[in-house]
């Protein structure tokens, strides 16, 4: 892409300049991308209730509406920037644009739980490739500087504003029919398709890179997530010893020593372990995934509760989640002031304490019987909790590393927050179905949000990490 009014380097890196018409429809383009992998898990949240009674699921085969996305998120985060790099910007970005709206129709018009677990699990894979491409494109088509930094607001406003959108939308569209929920995404990616046709800037893969995907590494670590949900919502149903439950645990210990072994020999593999030994990132890691654990663990239970134990309709279930989610969305930009003033560890602390807070305040009400009393309180914790760590988590995590490993950490970091929304959703209907109230389920929630708190304390006994730009780390 040339846009009229930039030029462009001998090498062909943009220079500044006003954007034009067409690097406009490019952030549009990828910032509704962003939006509608933002909406995803949210929208999930609210139909789980009606897609449960209609297929005849418990809340341990329902959750894998919402486990399923992250599985394949979680699961290819890392082999994306890969596929990228060897592959080409372009190529791998319409693909998965594509994908997603196949899988979206195909969930949406199936009958079998198996087909629409399926489907949310290949959304989730090709979320995966298109996440780490929309960034990559940005740092292509705008100069590095003021230009590049204020596209990228625009991307991260679109995802903080996702979550918020997928409640709203999920609750008009399931009051019609659940399936709505599924069907809706593919009609708009296919228009952000045929408008990236033309826009995305067309690219060659990296000649200097080692031609090496890491197939084992990615399949392997898919395969850890989806044997080890099935094997805990297995639990209840059958117990530890039957082998619909030891089979898949084994197995996902099986898959957890190939994936330790292939990164361990591969030439390029996927997951650097030596990143693994800087705390900072170590910690932000631990508090953003112990936050979206706590978050879509407790909105999961509260699903439940409000309409199949209180008779709530799925909107006004949307509309009593606002509190918990419209605060990001809002204060995403803002917060970097917050971050400039008081540094990333004391926010992270406070919103860790807030989302604990959220777990245990469920613990005097296992059973709401008042949305006032019993819910919102909750709801505001869980909204301060993101509103005062979300953004300076993912500042810290990259604020005491080298630029040559930004890259490879902002992967670790994304899959450390997806897999915290496969284990913790997944333990906590386990923990929760069959019983009167959910005093177990909340008791590991807010253990979860504990962890996240312990890390946060930690941070504070640390210098001040310096303000950055929260997704390139620049």
């Amino acid at each position: 892409m040339k846009p009229a009014t930039h030029t462009q380097d001998p090498l062909g890196a943009p220079v500044p300049g006003r954007w034009d018409h067409r690097q406009w429809g490019l952030l549009s383009v990828l910032a509704g991308n962003m939006l509608i992998d933002a909406l995803e898990v949210s929208a999930m949240v609210v139909a789980v209730p009606a897609a449960g009674r209609d297929l005849g699921l418990s809340l341990t085969g329902a959750q894998w509406l919402i486990t399923g996305f992250a599985v394949g998120f979680g699961g290819l985060t890392l082999f994306g920037g890969r596929l990228v790099e060897l592959l080409g910007r372009r190529r791998v970005y319409l693909w998965a644009l594509l994908g997603f709206a196949v899988a979206s129709l195909v969930g949406g018009v199936t009958d079998e739980p198996a087909v629409l677990v399926a489907a949310r699990v290949l959304k989730g894979c090709f979320a995966a490739l298109t996440a780490p491409t929309g960034l990559a494109i940005i740092a292509a088509a705008f100069p590095a500087g003021p230009e590049r930094d204020r596209a990228v607001s625009v991307y991260a406003l679109f995802g903080g504003f996702g979550f918020t959108a997928g409640l709203l939308l999920s609750g008009l569209l399931t009051t019609v029919g659940w399936r709505w929920t599924f069907v809706f995404p593919a009609p708009v990616v296919l228009v952000l398709f045929a408008f990236a046709l033309r826009l995305v800037p067309g690219d060659a893969s990296d000649p200097g890179a080692k031609r090496h995907l890491d197939v084992t590494g990615a399949l392997a670590l898919t395969g850890v997530l989806l044997c080890l949900v099935q094997g805990i919502v297995s639990v209840p149903g059958h117990g530890w010893l039957d082998l619909r439950t030891a089979g898949p645990l084994g197995l996902a210990v099986v898959l957890g020593a190939v994936l330790v072994a292939a990164e361990r020999t591969a030439p390029r593999p996927l997951i650097r372990w030596r990143l693994l030994r800087n705390r900072t990132l170590v910690r932000s890691m631990t508090g953003a995934a112990a936050l979206n654990g706590v978050n879509l663990g407790l909105l999961l239970l509260m699903t439940a509760w409000l309409q199949d134990g209180l008779g709530w309709s799925p909107w006004r279930t949307a509309l009593g989640f606002l509190p918990a989610a419209a605060p990001l969305a809002l204060t995403a930009l803002p917060s970097r002031k917050l971050i400039a003033r008081y540094g990333t560890a004391r926010p992270i602390a406070l919103g860790a304490a807030a989302a604990a807070a959220a777990g245990a305040l469920c613990l005097r009400h296992p059973v709401p019987q008042s949305y006032v009393t019993d819910v919102l309180p909750t709801m505001l914790l869980l909204g301060a909790a993101f509103v005062l760590s979300f953004v300076a988590l993912n500042t810290q995590a990259t604020s005491r590393l080298a630029a040559v490993d930004r890259s490879a950490a902002v992967g670790l970091y994304q899959s450390a927050v997806q897999v915290s929304a496969v284990v913790v959703p997944a333990v906590a209907a386990a923990l929760a179905v069959g019983r009167s109230d959910d005093r177990p389920a909340l008791w590991f929630v807010t253990a979860v949000a504990l962890a996240g708190l312990a890390a946060g304390l930690d941070g504070l006994r640390t210098r001040p990490a310096r303000a950055e730009n929260p997704l390139t780390g620049e």
